[in-house]
């Protein structure tokens, strides 16, 4: 039986998870609402000026090249860096709103786009397209590698190499657990309902709850407890085997939130929960002496 995906539920609350539900012709207006990057424009719209913004081009860990976005404020670094993960549905512009959002709070933000040596999910008006023809393609070890080769442009490019952090959402939530195990230097991580556990596979051989013991740096999860694809038993076994390990982690639940509250495009977007989330976001950078400027 396939996995249930919450970027799916999130989408269509209730509705039974099966590959006819996945394709059914009724749901494919509500599917390119949620992905095409010309209606990714959320409620918060935050201006560029004053920022250095951009398209710009990594070389990947396997010498690919790899497109981002970057944000940062203009002027002289170095500026604590952000890794910045997005949902199945690529750097659009949500995403790049993200990166302006942490630019203006002092960061230099950059989001990879870690789906393009499999496709362009921005081109794709299909939930399960997507999920059947990228994501399910993508290796968890290709993403660590795009990911240590952005912290290194980062660096090189007016960021603090000592200054490290990452946040990500729904599938970049999970992403931001395991790279908080991957790469010792990481400062801070921020995961927004990222999923906990799943079943291991040759490109996603190990979850969250899997690596507990190998998380170096904190993280702070943030999740709702009306999630229908991440169980909040995930959420309080995954704070609970933290603890025993002695690894420092905080996790807020916000009670009438589902999935995807922060996504400001989309029907599940909660803006309360949203606001607090980010602002405990930038608080836990600033605790954890991250510090934008």
């Amino acid at each position: 039986m396939q996995e249930r995906n919450p970027e799916f539920d999130s989408l269509v609350p209730g509705l039974p998870f099966s590959r006819r539900s996945f394709v059914g012709a009724s749901l494919a207006a509500a599917f390119a609402l949620a992905v095409q990057p010309a209606l990714g424009q959320g409620v918060v719209q935050t201006p560029a000026d004053g920022l250095v913004v951009g398209d710009i081009s990594v070389r990947g860990a396997d010498g690919a090249e790899v497109p981002a976005y970057q944000a940062r404020p203009a002027g002289a670094g170095p500026f604590a860096t952000v890794l910045v993960v997005s949902e199945i549905f690529g750097v659009h512009e949500y995403i790049r709103d993200v990166c302006r959002r942490l630019a203006r709070a002092g960061y230099l933000a950059i989001a990879p786009d870690l789906f393009r040596r499999q496709g362009d999910p921005t081109k794709i008006a299909s939930v399960a397209e997507i999920l059947d023809t990228v994501i399910s393609k993508v290796p968890d070890a290709q993403v660590m590698g795009d990911l240590d080769a952005c912290a290194a442009w980062a660096a090189a490019n007016g960021g603090d190499a000592a200054r490290l952090a990452i946040t990500g959402f729904c599938w970049g939530g999970r992403i931001t657990w395991l790279y908080a195990a991957h790469n010792p230097k990481l400062r801070a991580g921020v995961a927004w309902y990222g999923r906990l556990a799943g079943t291991a596979s040759a490109l996603t051989p190990s979850h969250p709850l899997d690596l507990v013991d190998r998380i170096s740096a904190p993280v702070l999860g943030l999740y709702g407890a009306k999630d229908q694809g991440i169980p909040v038993s995930d959420v309080e076994d995954m704070r609970a085997d933290l603890a025993k390990a002695g690894k420092q982690a905080e996790f807020v639940i916000y009670p009438e939130a589902g999935h995807a509250f922060h996504a400001d495009y989309r029907p599940s977007y909660r803006a309360a929960e949203a606001a607090d989330g980010w602002s405990r976001l930038l608080a836990w950078f600033e605790q954890l002496g991250m510090g934008g400027r």
